[in-house]
This record gives structure tokens, sequence and C-alpha cells, in this order.
């Protein structure tokens, strides 16, 4: 499978796992200069911010390629969010941002408030 299909097809099976769970989609797919943010969803007063990652489990689980350069960036890309949507924030309390590992074998793990702060 091409790599791009098959992270689109890992980011439906997050986006169908978390609404299961009670998230609602707020933007999929956020691009701006400093990266991307895969999803943002809202729940109960809070927006999150998640980063997913899917692939084979081999040696290294999908989540173990979120590294310190990565979530930087990601956050970079969070508060470029945030200044660009400031009037939208207010209905919001915090933020957080979430990891969701998809293995090609449909085991999903949701790794939550990675890092959270308050708006």
């Amino acid at each position: 499978m091409v790599p791009k299909k098959k992270g689109d097809l890992g980011e439906q099976k997050a986006l169908d796992f978390l609404k299961k769970k009670g998230y609602k989609l707020v933007h999929r797919n956020y691009r701006c200069r400093f990266g991307e943010i895969d999803l943002i969803l809202s729940k109960s007063k809070k927006l999150i911010f998640v980063e997913v990652k899917s692939g084979k489990a081999d040696f290294i689980k999908p989540f173990q390629r979120v590294d310190k350069r990565k979530i930087k960036k990601i956050l970079f890309a969070i508060n470029h969010y945030i200044s660009v949507n400031s009037q939208n924030i207010h209905r919001f309390n915090s933020y957080q941002l979430d990891v969701i590992s998809v293995q090609d074998d449909g085991t999903i793990e949701h790794f939550e408030d990675i890092l959270s702060f308050e708006i």
C-alpha cells in the first residue's frame, strides 16, 4: 500500500476509535508552515490535538516514532493553530496532545495527555 494511503487509513481508524469514545472532530490534517496536526478534536471543554502513527510493530511500535523533535514540531503547529483560531478557542479550558498508534494487525493504542496546557 502507498504510504500516504496507509497513513490516511490509520488516521481514519483512529478517528473512528475516538468518536466511539465521545470525541468530536474539529479539524483534520491542519497544515501550517511548522508542520501538520493529524486530528484536532474536542471533548469536555478540552481541545485535543492528536498525532497518529500507523504501521507494523516489528522492532518498534508506531507510537515510538514520535520523538522529541516531532513533539517540538507539533507544539509549534499547535501554537499556530491557537493563534489563528483565537476567536474560537475561548470555549475550551485547556488543550492536550495525544498520540494514537494504529498497528497493521488492527491494534489501536491511545496515549492520552502526553502534554497538556490551560488556555
